[in-house]
């Protein structure tokens, strides 16, 4: 069977190896594992049901590979006890992974939301590990495994999504030794000193040392992988690749590297580019008063975005009289997140009340100092609004990539705008011509806006220009193009390089991340 048939559009495959169309018992080559589908259950008035895609730079670019390769997508249907077939939507079979009340407290709200999610985050806020929790996500990463193996042709490659499924490379490999197995991490892997509070962190490991290849946003986040893979297992480490011993059998080899992740940054632009979202972005400016600045802020509510910085930074600039509400507007757009944990309720409550705080203290009849939006918006709204916005304030204390970054650039086909960039989001590593910030230096926060605020057309255009051409070039469908191939080659050369180590490893030629490794990471 040929293992790469996935780049080339392969038939569909039952026992029989028959083409046929896609059912419960069908079995695909190209299967994606992800904690939530690719869709969205819609329930009308009058109780039909439906669905729609999802929103998101995952479904954008893996959609088209899905469709021509009859892939199959393995995941949870955003509600609880939501039991569905399998079935097929838009040219992608959907594989629902059913999890109950309980499921989604200790496994996705408790174990990934409430133990991993802080902790990959520098923890930021503290981590909470319960051993009930632990227990749940075994089981639930259990079932997602399960759930993949079932529908996994002969040598298929499987895709395996984020830090909710960690364990699932392990699994499916101990249940199918055939499959190519591939995982991304969408969100920071920590410092081993962070990394090794956690109580289960050898299991974690073990369980993505079962992929082929994985992928991070950073070089920093596959050096800090690397070095807890050295910490707590006999496996070698040598730049990218790791060889994990296997009893009776030559080291399999594993690549980890940083595949920064991207936009579908031409579709953003020619939306940007409609006359109606053009006049959209102009109403918004009248509506806000017609300052002189507006500044932008999207983000999910989430104590890792920085809200409270900018806000801190925005406010203290007022008071200062150094800008003046007449002059400049700040936008915050805070979608909900994650609302039954209570860190999140806390955060809501500190942000509003400080939007409050700052409005009331110096708002006029005509003008406001924030316009703050505690819900999402479509992307026709959002490209309205990146194309109103004069300075996009991105002020995140830990960001795996930052899309949001990406999507102002993409937006900007007019060359204008002043991105304020986090030197802790991995977009920085990419976006070398946008203002850095440390958003934990107030003052130095303050003195970056004010720049902005001042900075010439001229040098507005050339920043832009420069960090368009990147936005446009390394897209979505060359991040998952990318990884793509990397895993296909691992699996081509595999017997070759269990056999001798090359002078030159083929798989270098693949690599287009934005740095090499430098020197000292441990890489």
């Amino acid at each position: 069977m040929e293992h790469t048939r996935f780049m080339n559009a392969p038939q569909v495959t039952t026992d029989n190896n028959s083409a046929e169309t896609p059912g419960t018992d069908a079995l695909y080559d190209f299967v994606v594992v992800s904690n939530r589908l690719p869709v969205d259950r819609v329930v009308a008035p009058d109780g039909t049901e439906s669905w729609k895609q999802s929103p998101g730079g995952l479904v954008t670019a893996l959609e088209p590979i899905m469709r021509s390769n009859d892939g199959a997508w393995v995941g949870w249907g955003g509600q609880p006890d939501l039991a569905i077939d399998p079935f097929d939507n838009d040219g992608i079979h959907i594989v629902p992974v059913p999890l109950s009340e309980d499921d989604i407290e200790k496994y996705y709200e408790g174990f990934s939301n409430d133990t991993l999610w802080p902790l990959y985050h520098d923890v930021i806020a503290p981590p909470t590990y319960h051993r009930e929790w632990w227990e749940s996500y075994v089981a639930v990463n259990q079932r997602f495994a399960d759930a993949a193996a079932a529908v996994s042709a002969e040598g298929a490659v499987v895709w395996v999504q984020d830090y909710q499924l960690q364990l699932v490379p392990k699994m499916l490999r101990d249940k199918r030794p055939d499959l190519t197995i591939g995982f991304f991490n969408h969100i920071p892997f920590p410092p081993y000193g962070i990394y090794s509070q956690l109580p289960w962190r050898a299991a974690i490991i073990e369980g993505l040392l079962g992929a082929d290849v994985i992928g991070f946003q950073r070089v920093a986040d596959a050096s800090n992988f690397a070095r807890a893979v050295r910490r707590l297992t006999t496996s070698s480490t040598k730049t990218t690749t790791i060889e994990v011993a296997t009893p009776g059998q030559p080291p399999r080899r594993v690549i980890a590297k940083a595949f920064p992740i991207s936009i579908d940054s031409r579709s953003f632009e020619e939306l940007a580019r409609q006359p109606h979202i053009q006049a959209r972005a102009k109403e918004i400016r009248e509506g806000l008063g017609n300052p002189k600045t507006i500044m932008l802020g999207v983000d999910r509510l989430d104590y890792t975005k920085g809200i409270g910085h900018r806000l801190k930074a925005f406010g203290e600039l007022l008071a200062d009289g150094r800008i003046e509400v007449e002059d400049v507007t700040l936008v915050q757009v805070a979608s909900p997140s994650r609302e039954r944990v209570q860190a999140y309720m806390d955060l809501r409550d500190e942000i509003e009340l400080t939007v409050g705080r700052i409005n009331g203290d110096f708002a006029t009849m005509s003008h406001t100092a924030i316009s703050y939006h505690h819900h999402g918006y479509p992307r026709e709204e959002m490209a309205a609004l990146y194309l109103a916005a004069d300075i996009m304030l991105v002020t995140a204390l830990r960001d795996g990539m930052n899309l949001v970054a990406k999507e102002y650039v993409a937006a900007r086909f007019d060359d204008d705008g002043i991105l304020v960039l986090s030197e802790f989001a991995g977009a920085s590593d990419e976006l070398k011509r946008a203002l850095r910030i440390n958003p934990h230096d107030i003052d130095g926060l303050k003195e970056t806006i004010l720049q902005a605020i001042s900075m010439s057309k001229r040098d507005r255009s050339a920043r832009m220009r420069s960090m368009r051409k990147r936005v446009l070039e390394y897209d979505v469908a060359r991040w998952s193009t990318s990884f793509l191939t990397t895993l296909a080659s691992v699996h081509d050369h595999r017997e070759s390089v269990q056999a001798a180590t090359p002078a030159a490893d083929p798989l270098d030629e693949l690599e287009w991340t934005v740095e090499r490794a430098p020197r000292g990471t441990g890489l």
